[in-house]
């Protein structure tokens, strides 16, 4: 049988994704997870810490991938290395906005959950803040341009991931673009106001 903890998350993850965070109670992720509550205490403090935790441990991760990055500058090429970023944010808030979006319907609960990534050192902030170091990790290496703004260019290749995740669902396809199409253009047109060196010829939408 596979270790309590791990049975633990996956029953979280798939309780949030399935009926929400606000009604999968630790109980009932206990009983989905074949423990008593009381172990699951064990593992997790509280549900806000079991979530941050499913978010971390259950989806892709983004995180690691900047963190690497910005501890090596210039192992891949620039444009590479913000199409894997844009593909895996995406994914990542793809899978993460049906789990969290119950947050925004129960005040109380977000707070809480705030409070939980206050103390634990996390948030939704910190994938910007490490794509924007990654960024200024390139322009030290001089492969951003010395102007750039890193920080705005961050928050636009993470704003537009997160944006993909909620605002296809209406339209007569009825889900997002395709993830590696979306983050290749993405990445291509954002390398056009990073890049130190000259941009591509083919660096255009749908090449």
């Amino acid at each position: 049988m596979r270790p309590a903890r791990v049975r633990i998350l996956d029953a979280a993850h798939q309780m949030m994704l399935t009926v929400g965070l606000t009604r999968a109670t630790t109980k009932e992720i206990a009983k989905a997870a074949g423990c008593s509550e009381a172990a699951l205490y064990k593992y997790f403090a509280s549900k806000e810490q079991l979530f941050i935790r499913v978010l971390a441990e259950r989806l892709p991760r983004l995180s690691p991938l900047l963190s690497d990055l910005a501890a090596e500058p210039g192992r891949h090429p620039l444009e590479e290395n913000l199409t894997e970023i844009a593909r895996r944010a995406a994914l990542f808030y793809e899978q993460s906005f049906p789990i969290a979006a119950s947050l925004y319907a129960e005040p109380q609960l977000k707070r809480r959950h705030e409070e939980a990534m206050r103390q634990m050192g996390s948030g939704p902030h910190m994938p910007i803040h490490l794509l924007d170091a990654y960024l200024r990790a390139e322009q030290a290496a001089g492969r951003v341009r010395a102007d750039a703004d890193t920080f705005a260019a961050a928050s636009l290749l993470l704003g537009a991931c997160a944006q993909r995740a909620f605002a296809y669902d209406a339209t007569e396809e009825g889900g997002p673009p395709p993830v590696d199409d979306f983050a290749r253009r993405l990445a291509r047109t954002l390398l056009g106001g990073l890049s130190a060196a000259e941009t591509p010829r083919d660096a255009t939408p749908g090449a």
